[in-house]
């Protein structure tokens, strides 16, 4: 398998060109982690067999749920759990409270304070998420097997280090499942959303400037001296409360950005149920899904916008630009009506490949011809939260995920 290495990150750490699940056989490194795994894909002995065979071998039904219906949850649950690990670790770090209305969280208060520049109730919102997440994948795990269907188990798989920083969870350092110290936020659903145009029809829309090699959440503690004192903005130019300002600000771009996906996911493993239980499990849970992005997205914006914007970040360089400012969109070729910070709500844009038929305001993109749930792994797989995980971890949630945009509605 070719590799190639990732924008921004160290070279001695690569990752395959391509996630195709046929491309490259299982190696003996991989093998436990496909044994862990395998109770996801519900087949014995699967160790043995190479991914297109593999698919076919699940062709039984599981229990009352038909095969499709179960692939579907199946890879909704893988996408909960992903979900999971990484919100965890923003709360550890700037919620307001330990999971499920624990005790009081002391987290880690600069970073804490940036997120607040963002809007004061920030940790409190990272908190509610985080539940929402867990709240997800317990109850898809849980009936997936009550149903007689088999379920995921993605912890062979949480080797990744994590921040040392003040505030995360001692015990989990070294056993995270998602990255969140290196990332490539795409921002083009900032744009998409405000446009008149439809990714489900061809439409190719850029973000309005580019997140790489940026952590969002403190690495250690020599991103939070105690010398910081994160300031009410505009924060002051060479100040070092840049540097967390600028991960706090980077946060709140890739909140929206894991939270829009949901947004999209959902719906296309919707079209294809057959039950009218598991429709109505991935409508409801995708509603929330949208939710959060709304919210999310409100809070990035004041990242771009006065008095916040124009923070960077000394060690990456990254300016977070005034996205409301004539000056700036001209140098940086941008339009108003693409980058306007207080508009949050999908612009109407053309649906549906019917000529005649005028503008709608909806979610995007949502087509199944996209292939919802590939596509949702390859976007996680670009922003870098898999950085630093086994070959076996895409193969194995590459399956799931054909597995469940091949489902065919009965």
């Amino acid at each position: 398998m070719k590799e190639k290495t990732i924008s921004g990150q160290n070279p001695s750490q690569t990752q395959p060109a391509s996630r195709d699940i046929q491309s490259k056989a299982p190696n003996s490194s991989t093998a436990v982690a496909r044994r862990s795994f395998i109770k996801g894909l519900g087949v014995v002995g699967a160790t043995l067999l190479p991914g297109a065979e593999l698919l076919k071998a699940q062709s039984s039904s599981s229990g009352k749920l038909s095969k499709g219906d179960a692939d579907l949850l199946r890879f909704a649950l893988w996408a909960e759990l992903v979900e999971s690990d990484l919100w965890t670790q923003y709360n550890e770090l700037g919620g307001a409270t330990a999971p499920n209305d624990g005790p009081a969280n002391p987290g880690n208060p600069p970073y804490i304070a940036a997120l607040q520049n963002l809007d004061g109730d920030m940790p409190q919102y990272i908190t509610d998420n985080n539940d929402d997440e867990l709240s997800h994948a317990a109850f898809l795990d849980a009936y997936l097997r009550a149903h007689g269907a088999e379920s995921v188990n993605l912890d062979p798989f949480r080797i990744l280090q994590g921040s040392t920083a003040t505030g995360v969870d001692k015990t989990k350092i070294g056993k995270r499942l998602t990255n969140l110290l290196s990332l490539n936020v795409n921002l083009n659903w900032y744009t998409t959303y405000r446009s008149g145009q439809n990714p489900d029809l061809g439409a190719i829309i850029n973000g309005p400037f580019t997140i790489s090699n940026q952590p969002a959440i403190p690495l250690n503690d020599n991103d939070t001296p105690p010398t910081v004192v994160v300031p009410t903005p505009p924060i002051p130019a060479g100040s070092p409360a840049q540097r967390i300002q600028a991960i706090a600000n980077t946060a709140g771009f890739h909140f929206a950005f894991i939270e829009q996906g949901g947004t999209s996911l959902y719906p296309t493993l919707a079209l294809k149920a057959t039950s009218e239980e598991v429709l109505r499990i991935l409508l409801s849970i995708g509603g929330v899904e949208i939710d959060h992005f709304s919210l999310w997205h409100d809070k990035a914006g004041n990242a771009v916008a006065q008095p916040l914007a124009g923070v960077t970040d000394p060690e990456t360089k990254l300016t977070f630009p005034d996205l409301n400012d004539p000056a700036t969109l001209a140098r940086l070729h941008l339009e108003l009506e693409l980058t306007q910070t207080n508009k949050i709500q999908p612009e109407p844009c053309a649906f549906l490949e019917t000529h005649g038929l005028p503008a709608c305001s909806i979610i995007r993109p949502t087509s199944t011809q996209l292939g919802g749930a590939v596509a949702t792994v390859k976007s996680f797989a670009a922003d870098g939260l898999f950085q630093g995980l086994p070959d076996g971890f895409f193969q194995l949630s590459m399956q799931l995920a054909t597995a469940a945009d091949n489902v065919k509605r009965r």
